[in-house]
């Protein structure tokens, strides 16, 4: 039984993290937009509808898949640190962390990332895939359910800052679903972009994306961020913001049991679930059975192996040599399998493997957590398929609470930096024009003439676990895409939070309570620390994708009841 009826259609099909924004993205496909400018206009719609969870001036990485061509690029829409970082400082005056609010400030990628897209493979101009985003922003829309439950639960993290405030708490108090939110400053600052294409206009479709893009990286919108960062002790200058150029790279992809699953490169998470899947690859995962105490130890040991790799070797490949040729190897996946045992879980985060002849830099050291971990802080997601079998898959972020809203644009410049670390040995240490690693992972599953999925999630460091089960649900247990993102999920804890301050939960394993009492006990008894969720927690990732059957011309909407996400299609 489905939660939310799965959407069936023939013509094309979005889902995204927020009704809204779906709606922003059917809208274009309805209009002739192909899937690029669709996922553009739900993605800047997130950033309105979305604005706790993504910020129009935050991150944007994506995967696009062109059907004429038969090739799939990713855009990685992530900023670098500014120039001026000096590490030294975080760690002499802030005890090697990075410090809240105007400090985690790395340059925002967004705006050249979506513009990029839309330039490159899109046909519509800004103005119109940004149009229903700016109607949100200017005419308002009733706070959902999830908003609400951030705004009340980092209700304290807004009060840092008045403008912040100003915008999302009313009489004193954050607000609450069904209240009202206009951000008129935000509708005003991309309305600008708009006006200064429409006066370009006359050159061409590209000088007129370009204009766009220069009013916010070279014209006034540059010129009123720099300038409060220069008032307020941040980094960013005029010319970080004007050499920033999103890039356009081939994905890391895996071949797992005949399908070819693709993420972004090791300046994102995505390869971790890559590296999960070629660990799997070599299972007989049915005979398991789905969610047996076998198939969540199994899993959830595996999830612990693939993310000490990441802490010991991911990172900006322009700063950091990631082996990911290694990683994702048969022989790598068999020797790593063989740390797993039947009878017993790690009981703490277990070491990275060893790649022969590699230099890496050394796995955080985190601290243990105390108390319960909060809500996963960040993103949303968009993905769609059009009816020319095109496909776009989005994760953009950034937080409204973590750093100041500048005044006059309604937007906070992206706080990435939160995911970098402190210790100088570390493959992610904070650096002059290094990008932080992301959580934010968009993917894609394909088998060529037969099946093509974009599907991603929100979730900080969830969310390769929750993109993991609700493929294999698909993949190998036959599950529906409705039915495969709404099954009972389980998360493990064990192993650095992505986000500073990087604690962990030695040991930790949360189910949902689908999973079952008697699996639950089976698990403790293996020495997993089990903790139960409700069922269809937001603590437990929240899956969107498009599954679409090319021999059968249908294509499959799903959206997550965990949040508000919601697929729409003809």
């Amino acid at each position: 039984m489905r939660m939310q009826p799965m959407v069936i259609g023939h013509h094309y099909m979005a889902s995204a993290g927020q009704y809204l924004a779906t709606e922003a993205a059917h809208a274009i496909l309805r209009a002739g937009g192909n899937a690029i400018d669709a996922g553009v206009a739900g993605g800047i719609a997130l950033g309105v509808v979305h604005s706790d969870q993504v910020q129009f001036s935050g991150v944007a990485p994506m995967l696009i898949y062109l059907a004429d061509r038969d090739e799939t690029v990713s855009i990685a829409g992530l900023g670098w640190w500014p120039k001026a970082l000096n590490i030294e400082k975080f760690i002499r005056d802030h005890n090697g962390t990075i410090p809240m609010g105007i400090l985690r400030t790395v340059v925002p990628a967004a705006p050249d990332a979506w513009i990029l897209a839309l330039q490159r493979y899109g046909t519509m101009s800004f103005g119109d895939v940004a149009e229903s985003a700016i109607r949100y922003a200017r005419d308002g829309f009733a706070v959902h359910t999830v908003m609400a439950t951030f705004l009340q639960d980092k209700v304290e993290d807004y009060r840092r800052w008045p403008q912040n405030t100003a915008i999302y708490h009313r009489d004193g108090a954050p607000l609450g679903e069904g209240d009202r939110l206009v951000q008129a400053d935000l509708g005003r600052t991309i309305q600008f972009m708009v006006d200064q294409e429409k006066a370009a206009a006359g050159r061409g479709r590209d000088a007129g994306l370009a204009a766009a893009r220069d009013a916010f990286y070279r014209g006034d919108i540059a010129q009123t961020i720099t300038r409060y960062h220069r008032d307020n002790g941040g980094l960013l200058t005029e010319q970080d913001l004007a050499e920033y150029r999103s890039e356009v790279e081939k994905p890391q992809h895996f071949t797992f049991k005949g399908t070819d699953v693709l993420s972004c490169g090791p300046w994102c998470q995505g390869p971790v679930l890559l590296q999960m899947l070629s660990m799997l690859n070599e299972v007989d995962l049915k005979a398991l059975g789905h969610n047996s105490k076998e198939y969540i130890h199994l899993l959830a040991e595996v999830m612990n192996l693939c993310f000490a790799d990441r802490e010991r070797y991911y990172g900006d490949p322009r700063f950091v040599d990631v082996p990911m040729e290694t990683l994702l190897s048969r022989a790598y996946a068999q020797e790593r399998l063989k740390t797993i045992r039947s009878d017993r879980a790690f009981g703490e985060m277990p070491p990275p493997g060893a790649v022969a002849g590699h230099v890496a830099g050394r796995a955080g050291k985190p601290s243990v957590a105390v108390g319960e971990p909060g809500l996963p802080a960040d993103t949303s997601y968009v993905c769609v398929v059009d009816s020319a079998g095109n496909a776009f898959s989005a994760t953009p972020s950034d937080v409204s609470w973590e750093g100041p809203v500048i005044p006059g644009l309604g937007l906070c410049p992206s706080s990435r930096g939160s995911q970098s670390w402190g210790d100088p040995g570390h493959a992610s240490v904070a650096a002059p024009g290094k990008r932080p690693r992301l959580t934010p992972n968009p993917s894609m599953a394909m088998r060529k003439g037969e099946f093509l999925m974009p599907f991603g999630s929100p979730g900080g460091d969830l969310q390769p676990q929750g993109m993991l089960q609700a493929l294999v649900n698909h993949l190998v247990f036959g599950m529906d895409i409705q039915q495969a993102v709404e099954a009972p999920r389980f998360i493990t804890r064990n192993f650095p939070d992505s986000f500073e301050p990087h604690t962990y939960y030695p040991g930790r394993v949360d189910l949902e309570q689908g999973i079952g009492r008697p699996t639950g006990d089976a698990l403790g008894a293996l020495g997993h620390q089990v903790n139960w969720l409700p069922d269809l927690s937001l603590k437990t990732a929240s899956v969107c994708a498009v599954s679409a059957d090319l021999k059968g011309g249908r294509l499959y909407g799903a959206a997550d009841p965990r949040r508000t996400g919601r697929a729409m299609g003809w």
